[in-house]
């Protein structure tokens, strides 16, 4: 059995291979092959755990996470928890990896696959709102996905960002964008080409006006409860579709559940990434809204799919430690 800490896994995965990773996951939910459960999320004051268990590619894998939202202001990590990949036929572990790094990566990577397929190709803008973890994991991948020349940052609970700032420049060297901090996330909103939420808000983030989203490529990753929301219905002014990951999330997240339910959003609406994915490969041609949306939730198939491809990675080039 084979422990794999965060430097493990940073060392056994490469950017671009993860958002392919990802877009295969897509495509095998889309396909029907895997077997996953809804995520179950089981509150225990401030401290949420969640279990995300799936089956794929002949393995089985289950994270298991912490999420604390208040740990930030005490120096924590706001998730921490482990994923387990078991051998899918006789069960037998094979390894325990580091869940926080994982979640972080391919979330990113989500954000990074959905930029490199939704986004204007010349878009040299991104904005950020929400400057944690998962904010630096967004805005470097989507700095290998496009030429961005501006960054854009807003965040409502941090006022000195240059420990943020610090990390993203060490993680998208060589690249040099210039770095902005605006006050707030409207101003963000109104500068960026592309624009990432990453917050656990339980209300919208951005003025409740049409204008500010029209033209606008929206990364929206925050929100994965019912009662938590990024976009005000402004949104759907502009944007003809959304885009997500499977129909758990319209129940799940209050970005999608709450304008379903007063009608501002209707289920003609929402399309599945893996459909669109799918519908590519065979060269059908989309056409893409002057307002493009994509909304994540996560799902237990990123993470087995994403932790096949760190382990064997890391078996072939000698990583991790081997537990007895």
């Amino acid at each position: 059995m084979l422990y794999l800490n965060e430097n493990d896994i940073r060392r056994s995965v490469s950017f671009e291979a993860m958002m392919d990773t990802i877009e295969q996951s897509l495509r095998i939910f889309a396909k029907g092959e895997y077997v996953m459960a809804d995520r179950l999320a089981v509150p225990g004051g401030d401290t949420t755990m969640l279990y995300m268990p799936c089956f794929a590619g002949g393995f089985a894998g289950t994270k298991i996470l912490a999420s604390c939202p208040d740990n930030p202001k005490q120096g924590l990590p706001a998730l921490s928890g482990i994923v387990l990949l078991n051998r899918a036929d006789n069960g037998q572990i094979l390894a325990i990896m580091d869940g926080a790094t994982i979640t972080a990566l391919r979330t990113g990577a989500v954000g990074g696959m959905a930029i490199r397929n939704l986004a204007d190709e010349n878009a040299h803008t991104v904005g950020l709102v929400g400057c944690g973890v998962q904010g630096v994991h967004q805005l470097t991948y989507a700095c290998r996905v496009r030429n961005i020349e501006k960054i854009y940052l807003y965040d409502a609970v941090q006022s000195d960002l240059s420990g943020f700032i610090a990390r993203l420049e060490g993680m998208i060297t060589p690249m040099k964008p210039e770095i902005i901090v605006c006050a707030s996330a409207d101003e963000v909103l109104e500068k960026s080409e592309i624009v990432i939420t990453a917050t656990p808000s339980k209300k919208p983030l951005f003025s409740n006006n049409p204008q500010l989203f029209k033209g606008k490529c929206i990364i929206a990753i925050g929100s994965w409860q019912p009662d938590m929301r990024e976009l005000p219905d402004a949104v759907w002014e502009y944007a003809d579709v959304v885009y997500t990951e499977l129909p758990f999330a319209c129940e799940e997240t209050g970005d999608l559940s709450q304008p379903l339910e007063s009608g501002v959003l209707t289920e003609d609406r929402v399309k599945y990434f893996g459909d669109f994915l799918l519908e590519k490969d065979k060269g059908i041609v989309h056409t893409l809204g002057e307002t493009r949306f994509y909304k994540s939730v996560g799902m237990g198939i990123y993470d087995t799919m994403a932790a096949q491809q760190i382990y064997k990675t890391a078996l072939e080039r000698g990583f991790g430690q081997e537990l007895k």
